[in-house]
């Protein structure tokens, strides 16, 4: 067992005690498969409740890949390709995953991990006044994360003129909400659940990353579910036989606001994160109000601080530095913050 303090991600532990018990209290009751189990009834309606969406329909996938892969191809025509960040996890850390199904992805300039809308319109209008667009991929689909990459978060406005570029050329808005509990929790911010809800046509709320075993729920707002879904998420692979395993997870997440209380618990130690590096002198690659902070370190400083600490890897910054990540979550105490105060 290694006895080194872990900032690596927001899921190396398990999974919170409460969702932990929840699967032990109703462990040997049986129950339907595929989702069909009372746990993932209960669990979707509750959601649809936090969404404020009465008639939304959800389905519980095992993992945020998976989410990504079968939503999009599953909604895309087969000549369609679906438009992301360059930085986008999709196209840049899920191993071809959706060109695996036969879309592309189109890539889009970014700032800080954010698209704009005015650089959506110009791609999608440039698109269709080209003459040879018929021998070229249409855009499909936009394909955005709450929180980014970076770490980065959209404001309502922002949200608000992408998702009107979206309904002007009837293409839907998918948001990627694997850690999208950091991102409603940030101090910094001005958008809520029932706001994604409303502005874009699917979602995702991650479990994974936000103190489940495993497990995303994905959110369709318009009655715009793709025809026999649950078909095609077995086809990809993605269905689980005994669906019990994400609806009662989900279903304790969604029990007295915990699964915002372990948002704001992680942004509360990440918020003491970056006092930390910042009283000790430390440079940011880029100021986040979420869960990822990013940090400039010497490579020789690097080196002898993963002797004690495990944090992330995330780009070469130059030849004597690189850029590493440090990630809050549930399991993130503030003895660890004190641990990592006393190494740096």
């Amino acid at each position: 067992m290694s006895n080194k303090l872990s900032f690596q991600s927001d899921y190396i532990a398990g999974a919170h005690p409460d969702v932990i018990r929840a699967l032990c209290e109703n462990n040997l009751e049986a129950a339907s498969g595929y989702g069909t189990d009372r746990f993932c009834l209960s669990a979707e309606e509750k959601i649809k409740a936090a969404c404020g969406k009465d008639n939304a329909k959800v389905y519980f996938l095992v993992g945020g890949t998976q989410a990504n892969a079968v939503v999009i191809s599953s909604m895309l025509k087969k000549y369609e390709g679906v438009i992301s960040a360059k930085t986008g996890h999709i196209h840049a850390h899920e191993a071809g995953a959706v060109e695996h199904t036969g879309h592309k992805v189109l890539e889009l300039p970014q700032t800080l991990g954010k698209i704009n809308a005015t650089d959506l319109k110009n791609l999608i209008a440039t698109f269709y006044q080209d003459e040879n667009c018929e021998h070229m991929v249409f855009p499909g689909m936009v394909y955005i994360s709450h929180p980014t990459e970076y770490g980065t978060l959209y404001s309502k406005e922002e949200l608000e003129n992408i998702s009107a570029v979206c309904r002007e050329y009837n293409i839907p808005l998918f948001l990627d909400g694997a850690r999208l509990g950091y991102g409603l929790m940030s101090y910094d911010t001005d958008v809520t659940l029932k706001d994604i809800a409303t502005l874009c046509d699917v979602f995702y709320i991650g479990g994974t990353k936000m103190g489940a075993l495993c497990g995303e729920a994905v959110v369709f707002t318009r009655n715009n579910t793709p025809d026999h879904f649950v078909n095609l998420i077995k086809k990809n692979g993605a269905l689980l036989a005994k669906g019990r395993l994400l609806g009662i997870q989900f279903d304790a997440l969604f029990t007295d606001d915990l699964y915002f209380k372990i948002g704001r618990h992680a942004i509360d130690m990440a918020e003491k994160l970056k006092a930390l590096f910042k009283e000790k002198g430390y440079r940011f690659f880029i100021e986040t109000p979420t869960n990822q902070q990013f940090i400039i370190l010497e490579n020789s400083k690097m080196e002898k601080l993963k002797e004690k600490v495990n944090f992330g890897f995330w780009e070469k910054y130059d030849e004597e530095h690189t850029v590493v990540r440090f990630a809050t979550g549930f399991s993130t105490t503030e003895s660890d913050i004190e641990e990592l105060s006393k190494i740096i």
